[in-house]
């Protein structure tokens, strides 16, 4: 059964990485995964935002993809080690800071694909997803880490379990066992979604034998992250389900 994180959207589907960066944001200072570059995804027209959380010191279970803020602020603090409020003073001029549970009340409308980035996270973001896990899909690079939060979101009593996409493990195994023309179907056990690179290094990690195995199991396949619009056609063409960019607005112009 299509879990319904899928349903009622278009296809391909477009998942807005991070939100939504416009020149116009980049202009203005505006970070991936805040306020406003969801914000802007929304208003493109996305139904599916991906995203990334981790934990402050706190506690708190906030929107950001690395583990330190070097990269945005030059400061190698980890996101552990800094209060919520921190964040809050630093983010503010830059699109604005989210929790998960703000995150899920302030766009009601849309389906997030969120990257469980630490073991910290888990349980608390079960508690917080819980009763919004019909427009959820958890992924993680750890298996292990996906199943602990699917596991604490029906702890906390949600009515289904989120939609999940496989980890690293799940990722190579099934790449490994499409090419042996070996079924998958244990390794695809719990999982709505594939999202992979096409390549990774010098290794092809979308193949033929790979997406038709998927599709034989109502799996769908996820592409990340594509920004080029040639890409876009070609995977496209090619029968991937999804496409994950940076480039959500031009991906909706092109592809839908």
């Amino acid at each position: 059964m299509t879990h319904p994180f899928f349903t009622k959207a278009a296809r391909p589907r477009v998942f807005a990485h991070r939100g939504l960066v416009s020149a116009s944001g980049v202009a203005h200072s505006v970070w991936e995964n805040t306020a406003a570059a969801f914000a802007a995804a929304h208003a493109a027209g996305v139904d599916y935002i991906e995203t990334d959380c981790r934990v402050t010191v706190d506690g708190d279970v906030i929107l950001i993809h690395d583990e330190t803020l070097r990269r945005l602020l030059n400061d190698g603090r980890r996101v552990d080690e800094v209060r919520t409020a921190e964040l809050r003073e630093l983010y503010a001029p830059h699109g604005g800071l989210l929790t998960v549970s703000e995150m899920l009340d302030s766009f009601p409308e849309t389906r997030f694909n969120i990257d469980v980035k630490t073991d910290a996270a888990a349980a608390p973001l079960g508690a917080m997803i819980a009763p919004h896990a019909h427009r959820v899909l958890l992924t993680s690079f750890s298996d292990a880490r996906r199943g602990r939060a699917i596991q604490a979101t029906l702890d906390a009593g949600a009515m289904m379990r989120p939609a999940a996409s496989a980890g690293q493990t799940s990722m190579i195994a099934m790449r490994l066992l499409s090419a042996l023309r070996t079924s998958p179907a244990r390794v695809l056990r719990g999982l709505d979604a594939l999202q992979i690179p096409e390549r990774f290094g010098r290794v092809r990690v979308l193949t033929p034998a790979l997406l038709r195995a998927a599709h034989r199991h109502d799996v769908e396949v996820h592409v990340w992250t594509v920004n080029d619009l040639a890409d876009m056609e070609r995977l496209n063409a090619a029968g991937v389900d999804g496409i994950i960019t940076d480039r959500a607005d031009l991906a909706l112009e092109t592809l839908t």
